[in-house]
């Protein structure tokens, strides 16, 4: 399937309003693979003005109907697995195989799951509170809803948007990051026929179109997965014109090691969740807080692993692809070449082959707290070594950063396990693990890490709104 590269509005793909284009540069190979419109104030105007006509039948619609076209989305979207991971491999060079197992199948899982949740919503009482009157909650959709995604997960991100916001009964326009749209565009051809016209519409650009977007009028609430510094700049756009913010942000995980734990399998799980498309993952194990009994054994262990994890441009089996652009490696890069003198790299640290923006699996020790590697958010393949004492010590180390998104423990104590989960404030902690997420339950964190919840029925009530009505029912007099 061969998709333009256009804007998606009313069922249709349209020539941009404007000039201005975004080159799309294969990160594979550094080389131009095409370029895509950069839309103005006008085309995002269409877009909304497509959305907010297709809306009053779209939310009065029964949630049957919106089961439907949903699970027929899903269906086709496994159907049309190998086009949307090829438009996808193009601008991110994920190895195909991921796109296909993990957001083509974890995509249509979630759409799935929405579409049998659109028929969960109801309102939560209706009785007589006041003599005479009766009261009930109507649980209704929210209007058109801008939506802007990353270049790290494009299209699962996307489906994790739309879903719960059609299910819901809203419409949606929805930015795709600028560097890759491709698999956003096949399967916004894929929900033609669908979804009507007009209830999902996209348009292309960068951080202007976004800004436009988002500060539109016609838009009821915007929904954003980004940066800390992309999600603070829709905040307080969205803050400006009294509209609801929905913010998955950056993460920063801890994975706190206990002496007991089983040192095989932490750094074969630990390090799968550091290095999975290479460490761009909000929820990536970045942060190794390990007791200090067995920090030297544990650290061989991850060195060993990241000796054998395979990345790079002349790799046949890679564990995992490029980063996916030239500022994301400069970033990384700038990061490892700032390091602290007392920090020592065990292994990596470096660009791998000549071509393409890959980097090395990576393993810091000696690193301290208030080091920026460990302070900030690396989003690359690189793992970092902490010594700790005792509980107190852990959850504190832990917990001294801005974000609050995840993070896991590792003890086959129990009771330990639960009182250390009770006090990480991490939005998803897991236990014996590190990463795995399900449609069933919330995905979403604290602090500088955003709010709101991805997945779930939480996710699905963060696109509604509610609305008292009361009757009174005396007799007239």
């Amino acid at each position: 399937m061969t998709t333009p590269l256009e804007h998606f509005i009313n069922g249709q793909f349209r020539p941009a309003h404007g000039t201005s284009t975004t080159p799309l540069i294969d990160p594979m190979t550094e080389k131009p693979s095409g370029d895509a419109p950069n839309g103005d104030a006008t085309d995002v105007d269409r877009a909304v003005a497509a959305a907010t006509a297709a809306f009053p039948a779209w939310s009065q619609s029964t949630p049957k109907t919106r089961q439907l076209a949903l699970l027929r989305l899903a269906d086709a979207v496994e159907l049309h697995a190998d086009d949307l991971a090829a438009a996808q491999h193009r601008n991110t060079g994920q190895p195909v195989s991921m796109i296909v197992d993990e957001e083509v199948a974890a995509g249509a899982d979630s759409l799935r799951f929405f579409a049998g949740a659109a028929r969960t919503l109801e309102g939560r009482s209706a009785a007589e509170y006041l003599e005479g009157h009766t009261s009930y909650i109507r649980r209704e959709s929210v209007g058109v809803i801008g939506q802007v995604t990353p270049w790290n997960y494009p299209l699962l991100m996307a489906l994790w948007k739309i879903g719960p916001a059609i299910a819901a009964g809203n419409t949606v326009v929805l930015k795709p990051s600028e560097t890759t749209p491709e698999s956003t565009l096949c399967l916004a051809a894929i929900s033609r026929g669908i979804l009507p016209d007009g209830v999902f519409n996209v348009v292309l650009g960068e951080a202007d179109t976004g800004s436009a977007l988002v500060e539109h009028p016609g838009v009821a609430m915007v929904s954003i997965t980004g940066s800390v510094r992309a999600g603070t700049s829709v905040a307080a756009a969205a803050a400006q014109h009294h509209k609801r913010a929905h913010l998955e942000l950056g993460g920063n995980a801890p994975a706190i090691v206990f002496e007991d734990a089983d040192l095989n399998k932490v750094a074969e799980s630990v390090s799968a969740a550091a290095y999975f498309n290479a460490g761009q993952d909000c929820t990536a194990a970045s942060r190794v807080i390990v007791h200090e009994s067995v920090h030297d054994d544990l650290v061989d262990a991850l060195v060993a692993i990241a000796r054998s994890t395979t990345t790079g441009p002349d790799a046949k089996d890679p564990f995992y692809g490029p980063l996916n652009n030239a500022r994301q490696l400069q970033a990384v890069s700038t990061k490892i070449a700032e390091l602290s003198e007392h920090a020592v790299i065990r292994i990596g640290g470096h660009r791998v082959g000549e071509r393409g923006y890959y980097f090395a699996p990576t393993v810091i020790t000696n690193v301290e707290q208030s080091d920026a590697i460990v302070q900030d958010e690396t989003f690359g393949p690189v793992l970092t070594v902490q010594r700790f004492t005792d509980d107190k010590e852990a959850i504190a180390l832990a917990n001294d950063v801005r974000y609050g998104l995840a993070a896991s423990v590792w003890t086959e104590q129990n009771g330990r396990a639960q009182r250390i989960s009770n006090a990480l404030d991490f939005g998803a902690v897991w236990i014996n693990c590190h990463i795995p997420l399900v449609a069933e339950m919330p995905h979403g964190g604290f602090k500088h890490s955003g709010h709101g919840k991805d997945l779930s029925l939480y996710g699905l009530e963060e696109y509604t709104r509610i609305k008292h009505v009361m009757t009174d029912h005396r007799d007239a007099r």
